[in-house]
Order: C-alpha cells, then sequence, then structure tokens
C-alpha cells in the first residue's frame, strides 16, 4: 500500500500569541522601576514618567484585553501617586494634570486599540477557516491509486498575506485512461478560488465526457472564459489559467498537452529528462492563439516517474536573490519513492528560502506507473 502523506493545506491565519501573565508583570515592573531609577538619578521623575505612559499602547499591540488592561491601570496609578507624592517640587498642577490626563486617555486608547486588534484577527481566522475549507473540498486528498498510475503530492500556499493560494491540481480515471491536471490561476486570494472551481469542475466532468484530450482542454477553456463573463459583470478582474493535462492509459506513450505551463521532469533509472513540449496559451486565452490545440507525446515507460510542478518551486528565492535550482536538488533526492519526493522537494524549498527569501504557492505531484497493472 502506499504511504500516506498529510495533506498540506494552507496554513490558518495565525494571531498573535499574547505573552504570558507573569512575563507582563515582570516586564511592567521593571520598566516601571528603571523609570523611577532614571528619575531619582536625574531628579526629574514626573517628566521621565511620560516614557512610561507609552506602555499601554505597545501592550494593545501584543497582548491580550485583559493584559493591556492590567498594564494601563498600573501605568495609571504609578503616574497618580508620583505626580500627587511631588507636589512640593515647584512644578504647576496644570503641568501634573495634563500628565494625569494624558496617562489615563493614553490607556484608555490603548485598551480600545487592543480590542479592534483582536476583532480584526478574529474576522481574519473565521475568513482563513473559510476558505481553507473551501480549498479541501476543492482539491483531492493525496495520495491517488488508479488502474494506470499512483499519484501523490504535496501543496501549500505559502503567502501569510494571501487566503487561498491559486495553483489546482486534479486526478480523474477515464474510460480513456488516468487523466491528470495540474495548473496556476493567475492571481491569489478568494476571487482566484472562482476560477479555480470553475476549472477543476469542468475538468471533472469533461474527463468523461471528452474521447479526446484536445476536446477537453476545449472544453476547460471554455470553463475559464464562462467564468471571465460573470467575474466581468460583477466587477472582478478576468483570468487565465496554466495548466498541464496528461492522459495515461496502458500504453507507455503519455498524451499530454500544455497550456503555458512548466513541463514535467521524467524520472528514469536514475536520469532526470525534460520532455519537449510545445507551449500553448494558457486557458481563457484561447482566442489569440494562432494555432489551435496540439497533442504531445512522449514515452513514460513502467517504473519510470514523472514530477509535476507549479512555478512557485521554481520562483523559489533564496536570501541572496538566487532561485532554487530544481535540477540539482531533484537529482540529490531522485533515489527516493514517487511518495516521498514530492514532500522532501517542497519542505527543501522551504528551507531553501528561509524566512528571508522568496517562496511562493507550490503544488507538486509525482506520477508513477502503477505497479498493479
Amino acid at each position: 500500500m502506499p504511504q500516506k502523506h498529510p495533506k498540506r493545506f494552507a496554513r490558518p491565519f495565525e494571531s498573535i500569541e499574547p505573552p504570558r501573565n507573569v512575563e507582563v508583570v515582570i516586564g511592567v515592573a521593571s520598566m516601571t522601576f528603571l523609570m523611577l531609577l532614571l528619575g531619582a538619578l536625574s531628579e526629574s521623575p514626573v517628566w521621565l514618567l511620560g516614557l512610561l505612559v507609552f506602555l499601554p499602547a505597545a501592550a494593545s499591540a501584543l497582548c491580550s484585553v485583559r493584559q493591556t488592561k492590567f498594564v494601563a491601570a498600573w501605568i495609571a496609578l504609578v503616574v497618580v501617586v508620583i505626580v500627587l507624592l511631588r507636589h512640593g517640587d515647584g512644578r504647576s498642577w496644570l503641568d501634573r494634570s495634563l500628565m494625569m490626563l494624558l496617562t489615563l486617555a493614553l490607556g484608555a486608547s490603548s485598551v480600545y486599540a487592543c480590542h479592534r486588534r483582536i476583532r480584526r484577527e478574529d474576522q481574519m481566522l473565521r475568513l482563513r477557516s473559510t476558505a481553507v475549507a473551501m480549498q479541501r473540498h476543492i482539491l483531492r486528498p493525496l495520495p491517488l491509486l488508479t488502474d494506470d498510475v499512483l499519484v501523490d503530492g504535496a501543496y501549500e500556499p505559502v503567502q501569510e498575506d494571501r487566503l487561498v493560494g491559486g495553483d489546482i491540481y486534479d486526478v480523474v480515471e477515464s474510460p480513456w485512461g488516468t487523466r491528470v491536471l495540474i495548473g496556476d490561476v493567475q492571481g491569489k486570494g478568494l476571487p482566484a478560488v472562482g476560477a479555480a472551481f470553475a476549472v477543476i469542475g469542468a475538468f471533472r466532468e469533461a474527463a468523461h465526457r471528452e474521447t479526446t484530450l484536445t476536446a477537453l482542454v476545449d472544453a476547460l477553456d471554455a470553463s475559464v472564459v464562462r467564468h471571465n463573463s460573470y467575474a466581468a459583470q460583477s466587477g472582478d478582474d478576468e483570468r487565465f489559467v496554466t495548466a498541464l493535462i496528461l492522459n495515461i492509459d496502458t500504453h507507455d506513450e503519455v498524451q499530454v498537452i500544455n497550456c503555458g505551463h512548466i513541463a514535467p521532469h521524467l524520472l528514469h533509472n536514475a536520469t532526470i529528462s525534460t520532455p519537449a513540449l510545445d507551449s500553448g496559451v494558457p486557458l481563457g486565452l484561447a482566442e489569440l492563439a494562432t494555432e489551435p490545440v496540439t497533442i504531445d507525446r512522449f514515452t513514460f515507460p513502467a517504473g519510470a516517474t514523472l514530477l509535476l510542478t507549479t512555478d512557485g518551486l521554481t520562483e523559489t528565492r533564496g536570501a541572496d536573490g538566487t532561485f532554487y535550482p530544481v535540477t540539482e536538488r531533484l537529482t540529490e533526492r531522485v533515489s527516493l519513492s514517487p511518495t516521498d519526493l514530492p514532500h522532501a522537494l517542497f519542505d527543501d524549498a522551504s528551507a531553501f528560502a528561509g524566512e528571508r527569501g522568496q517562496h511562493d504557492d507550490v503544488a507538486i505531484l509525482s506520477i508513477r506507473r502503477s505497479p498493479f497493472r
């Protein structure tokens, strides 16, 4: 049985994790002691207290509402007590009153800002959860085993400021063989999900209906065109979809149509090759093509593995701006099983980009000739 890997979906939007209560208390006490010490050394404690009044503002960005209230109340108490105890230092009561009013006003504003921040995080969490649930209904769980192939893969939209990735894939076992789709919707976020729904829905229906791969691609292109017409009516941008559509049956020869997508890698007997494919226009732009859709063919022998990727892998950059060396890293992992290879590449690309590099949405599929036929 093929080894199962946990499917990678969009990571949930992460709200700011507040510090522990003891950390807040220690931090506030330390800052208070430091300001009082500096005030005593400089003989101007009242004015140095002005630095303390900004602590609630910092707490509102990092802490919970309860913690922010504690910080605001503590600072207000310290400022009021110090101002009242220093009534004989010659400073006017107007200055003292302004200091206390400023402290109370900044404390109240900080608590309100914390409320707003947490409310927005909750809204983003709910929106993200909805988007991830939609995504799980769009994409089939992997691995998938048909009479012809074993398909496994790794997928995750990795940009924190995007709710859902634009990469798509699907596998359909049709009367004419196993048909595989991998694609990349132009744009990201929820608007791209509509185009993803259109393409995948059309693929699942047309893959069982159309006898030829060209007719299947025509159906996919028409679905994107229809989606764009609806999007234009609602004021949304039109989108196109780069895609690679394959048909794999009992013969060693694979039929494939490339709609502006990245060519696959063929792994066989510890060697890596890239089939030469004609690159057509992306789905949704067929009217701009000067030539009709054509089918390419290449040999896919028993025991070989096809690796399909989106441009999120090839466009991954390290902190120094260098692109991820896909062929080199793939050569180092050519001995891995088809179920382990996509996940190993994904993890390696994530490590290559690190925190300072560029790592876009990634979909990686491995297709292995079924050992059971």
